[in-house]
């Protein structure tokens, strides 16, 4: 489980990031996820540069297998990270979808 107090520190720092655009510079798909991702695998995750130069790594959702090339136009959205119980905090973070 996430702090509480993690996912309110982190929250101005996505905000700022929210509906940027950048371009996949590297991806993968994980097949092989950790206890928290296992119900979402296979899912791919890219390394984007953003339009302002800054390097992000996360997520690919809402893409069809053509959206899986380097140079490929993502923004940042926001989205669902982890399931918790039903006394947790309910993660969310960033991650793209293709333009």
């Amino acid at each position: 489980m996430i702090s509480p107090v993690k996912i309110w520190r982190r929250q101005k720092e996505i905000r700022n990031k929210l509906g940027e655009k950048g371009r996949i510079l590297a991806w993968t798909i994980i097949y092989v996820a950790g206890s928290d991702f296992k119900k979402y695998a296979p899912y791919p995750v890219a390394m984007v540069k953003l339009a302002n130069g800054e390097k992000i790594v996360g997520q690919l959702v809402d893409y069809e297998k053509e959206d899986l090339a380097i140079g490929k136009k993502v923004v940042v959205t926001l989205r669902k990270v982890r399931e918790g119980s039903s006394e947790d905090v309910i993660s969310y973070g960033l991650k793209f979808k293709p333009l």
